[in-house]
């Protein structure tokens, strides 16, 4: 498999993030990877640094957002932004280098908890709603 930085992405993901507010997410810690023929059936994948990583390293949290070019490039101009999203909404409002499940338990800030999905419907929704800021 052969990797390459994907400075497409980078510039994708810093609109959607400034579009959709997605406040915690710190791009400049983003390192965004395009990978070629890779066996996953995967659109795209996010890589995280783990706590114990970081702290034996002594750097802070960071992620990687790899497409894997084979998939992703073929894909209409929506259906990458939908991918970005999705991929997007794994990172932890904390930022802390872990990844959130596709079914997640989120607090809620008032001492309760909600349970989240990352699926098709909760994705559109988001798109949907960026679509709208981005017209």
């Amino acid at each position: 498999m052969k990797f390459e930085e994907a400075p497409d992405i980078r510039e994708r993901i810093e609109k959607i993030v400034g579009v959709l507010d997605f406040g915690h997410v710190k791009t400049e810690r983003i390192f965004c990877m395009r990978s070629f023929k890779s066996s996953s059936n995967a659109n795209a994948r996010i890589w995280s640094l783990p706590r114990i990583w970081q702290k034996s390293l002594g750097v802070q949290s960071h992620y990687i957002l790899e497409v894997l070019s084979e998939r992703y490039d073929k894909m209409s101009e929506d259906d990458k932004d939908r991918v970005m999203i999705h991929e997007l909404m794994h990172i932890p409002k904390t930022f802390s280098g872990a990844l959130v499940s596709h079914k997640a338990c989120v607090f809620d800030g008032k001492g309760g908890h909600k349970t989240m999905r990352i699926n098709r419907d909760t994705v559109e929704k988001i798109f949907k709603e960026y679509r709208k800021m981005t017209i």
